[in-house]
């Protein structure tokens, strides 16, 4: 454990913005970067006295972005259910709104699924070439991270 409070608010203070911008950048949703970055500091926490103080950024944004894809990976499949049960003419209207609304959402999420499986596609090939460099583009291109702060985060 922490020997001191100060001392984990610090790191939690420095790194928590980054840990969650990693997270839902890997997994693509905020509600799920958001738990995945309060397991990696509760991680932190449970296990600081025995983990190198050097690395701690490197393995902070490790842990988040493990923790996010195999969150993205569980979840890359959801069930969409419309209730059919209606009693009247409102109801039917409603229903049908619903059906349009779920037809414009699906052709909306289509496009979005090809955009991500494109994007998949080329980062999971780079991800096998090179994983640093990998690593590399996300911190800089998507985190919009500095050069400098991502090489220092990456441990270059």
């Amino acid at each position: 454990m922490l020997t001191e409070n100060r001392e984990f608010n610090e790191i939690y203070e420095q790194y928590k913005n980054l840990i969650l911008k990693a997270a839902y950048t890997y997994s693509g949703s905020y509600s799920a970067a958001e738990d995945i970055t309060q397991d990696t500091f509760l991680k932190l926490y449970m296990g600081y006295d025995s983990m190198k103080k050097k690395n701690i950024s490197s393995w902070l944004f490790t842990t988040a972005k493990n923790a996010a894809l195999n969150y993205r990976k569980k979840h890359s499949r959801e069930i969409f259910e419309i209730d059919e049960n209606w009693d009247s003419e409102e109801d039917t209207e409603k229903y049908e709104a619903q059906v349009k609304s779920a037809e414009e959402q699906f052709l909306e999420d289509e496009l979005q699924k090809q955009r991500l499986e494109l994007h998949e596609k080329i980062f999971t090939n780079l991800m096998e070439k090179n994983e640093r460099w990998y690593d590399a583009i996300v911190l800089v291109y998507y985190m919009e991270m500095p050069q400098a702060k991502a090489a220092e985060l990456m441990g270059i």
